[in-house]
């Protein structure tokens, strides 16, 4: 952090400005892909739902061929 500080010390005020706006840019563009653990809010939404897990999965596989013919 401290080289950022110092080489911006360095630059004159129009380009301080442009490496401000830059770096603007560059936290909208990566400032949202902040981690985040799962949520988990289906929890408990399939428990009427007789089939194991894997046997879901296959189930589904057989939707999605379904809908891509």
């Amino acid at each position: 952090m401290e080289e950022v500080e110092r080489i911006f010390a360095k630059l004159p005020p129009e380009a301080r400005r442009e490496l401000l706006d830059y770096a603007e840019f560059l936290l909208q563009k990566y400032g949202k892909c902040e981690i985040r653990g799962f949520k988990f809010t289906w929890k408990g939404k399939l428990k009427d739902v007789k089939m194991t897990s894997v046997e879901l999965q296959h189930e589904a596989l057989e939707w999605r061929k379904d809908v891509s013919h």
